[in-house]
């Protein structure tokens, strides 16, 4: 929640925000209900506090005894890994699932990472922006990121404008309050992620998605659907905010401690802004190179495509017992991994592999699967 602006909203609809339980007895939608807090399934923006509270309880509910600590290592050790927590406890499991999200990914340009971090920073850094209150800021992005930072920044004073390479800054339009016909409906198929068949094939399909060939997989996992802000920031950035598209960065440096952009446009027309500071709302970029925590035994095991993992259709790397999950397996499965409606079908898959891969090895051991046992049951063992 601390890389996110506090005031901000989910820019998922409520249907397609709810965390997965076996019998989905704690959706957003129950919650919200439970609680006596607003909610409807479209046209309600969810908050960003109310997505937070409500996936605290489910944690509460369903993994009561999680243990908050930070993982220092990860090791192969015969045939299972050794973790290494911040306390100096040292964990061996036979099997190692990697959920680090976003935290490790946030991509900031070249151009940028050049500057002095006083001068520039990340999106994911500003979960107050208090601190620019007065101050001169430029967000270069086009995103949802850069429009709702821009809108809480300029609620606390700051004087901020958006810059970006795209021809155009997009806002999704509001949901119609009508109910949509038939023909509408078969035109153009409601999803998680928005309206169209390419989307809908992307929820319903991603173990399709990934028989495609790498390099098309690549580049659709992270630009479908592209980069627009949610149809309710709308009335809080448009002329309210100044829009710079069509401006590609050229160069940034410092100059008498304020930060010189330049850039340049289609015609190769160069402009120049400066300001107190510039923000990169500039997306992630999975590298698991970025990941620190796990040890070169197992990095240089990882097979990869653009150092992202190779994943089996059940989320397992080519390092047995490694699994990755959420953006991190985007580049196999599609955009689906990158939003919460991906976590059903990543839980159901890795699961019932988790559990098949347990009953294998009970028998592999000489004991015997309960007869009443099924593979989406936990996993009971008798000798």
């Amino acid at each position: 929640m601390e890389h996110m602006p506090a005031g901000m909203c989910l820019k998922s609809e409520g249907f397609a925000s709810s965390l997965s339980d076996p019998g989905s007895t704690l959706t957003l939608a129950k919650y919200c209900m439970q609680q006596d807090l607003p909610y409807a399934d479209v046209d309600m923006p969810v908050p960003l506090s109310t997505f937070i509270s409500y996936g605290l309880e489910f944690q509460r509910r369903f993994v009561p005894h999680l243990e908050r600590r930070r993982i220092v290592s990860v090791h192969r050790a015969t045939d299972a890994f050794r973790l290494l927590l911040d306390n100096s406890e040292t964990i061996v499991a036979k099997k190692v699932v990697i959920a680090v999200g976003l935290s490790y990914y946030p991509y900031i340009p070249s151009t940028l990472s050049n500057l002095p971090e006083t001068h520039r920073s990340h999106s994911s850094e500003h979960h107050s922006v208090q601190g620019f209150k007065d101050r001169d800021v430029v967000i270069v992005g086009a995103g949802a990121s850069a429009l709702d930072l821009a809108a809480e920044l300029r609620n606390v004073g700051a004087i901020v404008q958006i810059v970006c390479r795209k021809p155009a800054i997009h806002i999704h339009d509001a949901p119609d309050p009508r109910r949509r016909s038939l023909i509408e409906r078969l035109r153009s198929p409601m999803t998680a992620i928005g309206q169209g068949w390419k989307l809908y094939w992307c929820i319903h399909a991603p173990q399709l998605f990934r028989l495609l060939p790498q390099n098309f997989r690549a580049e659709k996992a992270t630009k479908i659907p592209g980069p627009a802000g949610g149809w309710f920031i709308k009335d809080r950035v448009v002329g309210k905010v100044p829009f710079n598209p069509g401006l590609a960065l050229a160069s940034a440096t410092v100059v008498d401690g304020r930060v010189n952009l330049q850039f340049t446009d289609d015609a190769g027309a160069r402009r120049t802004l400066v300001t107190d500071h510039v923000i990169a709302a500039t997306g992630y970029k999975v590298d698991l190179r970025r990941l620190t925590f796990m040890g070169q035994d197992i990095q240089t095991g990882i097979r990869t495509f653009m150092h992202t993992p190779i994943l089996s259709a059940n989320f397992e790397s080519s390092v047995r017992g490694l699994y990755f999950i959420g953006t991190s397996a985007a580049n196999t499965f599609g955009p689906l991994l990158r939003f919460v409606c991906g976590a059903r079908f990543t839980a159901r898959r890795i699961s019932r592999h988790v559990a098949r891969s347990r009953k294998h090895e009970y028998i592999r051991s000489g004991l015997q699967p309960c007869a009443s046992m099924e593979e989406s049951d936990p996993v009971r063992f008798r000798r």
